[in-house]
């Protein structure tokens, strides 16, 4: 099952009064997994950041007017998401409103809302009446989000991918079966051993006495189901 986690920094609040992308980070899993590929850009929005917007991400237009427009990128964009792949965003429906507004801008159509996974509505849920913001959810599990000083949207996503496997139980550390792993990447299956400590068979001899005792034990027993497979 192919997942991708999406977050967006933008000029303002609001496309429908000229605010812009900014930038696109998007961190891919394969069931529940992250497999190693992302999609990041940095987008020119083709107007003025305003400062409480740069006081957010960081991300000036003197900065931003070297990158590619969002009509450039586009199709880069819509190929990584792919047409059937769930998209895993905190607060969707904000991201979803820009990411909308600017492809139909191009002639794509609108991404269908069943693909959307709300991390945001996950967490109130789960979490009713507690702060469910990425900040506060990283604190709840333990994902060490020291490198946030301001917003990013790769940075983001790759946190956002952290606190949904919590949000969906967690990983069962420790539970591993098979001593070897495969790990998939966009061109390779690398197989990975996982180092297992070497504990020496152990002998359980049985006396005489117990030997006794499950034979009396089988004697007792009235037609065994065993006897039904001979």
């Amino acid at each position: 099952m192919r997942e991708i986690v999406l977050d967006t920094e933008t000029t303002g609040m609001d496309p429908e009064d000229g605010d812009k992308l900014v930038e696109i980070g998007c961190i891919e899993l394969e069931n529940h997994m992250p497999t190693g590929r992302t999609y990041h850009q940095y987008i020119n929005p083709e107007r003025e950041v305003p400062a409480e917007a740069v006081a957010v991400h960081g991300l000036t237009y003197e900065r931003l007017k070297k990158e590619p427009t969002f009509g450039e990128v586009v199709g880069d964009f819509l190929d990584f998401i792919g047409s059937d792949a769930k998209l895993v965003i905190h607060n969707a429906a904000f991201d979803m409103k820009f990411i909308n507004a600017e492809i139909k801008t191009y002639g794509f159509a609108s991404v269908d809302p069943k693909r959307v996974i709300d991390t945001l509505d996950m967490a109130r849920k789960k979490f009713p009446g507690s702060p469910a913001n990425l900040d506060a959810l990283c604190r709840r599990f333990n994902i060490d989000n020291s490198n946030r000083t301001l917003h990013g949207a790769l940075l983001d996503s790759e946190l956002l991918a952290e606190v949904y496997l919590e949000l969906l139980g967690g990983r069962q550390r420790g539970l591993e079966i098979d001593p070897v792993q495969a790990v998939k990447t966009e061109e390779v299956e690398v197989t990975v051993k996982k180092d297992r400590p070497f504990r020496k068979p152990r002998n359980f001899p049985v006396s005489e006495e117990e030997m006794s005792a499950h034979q009396d034990m089988m004697d007792d027993l009235n037609d065994p189901i065993w006897n039904k497979l001979n």
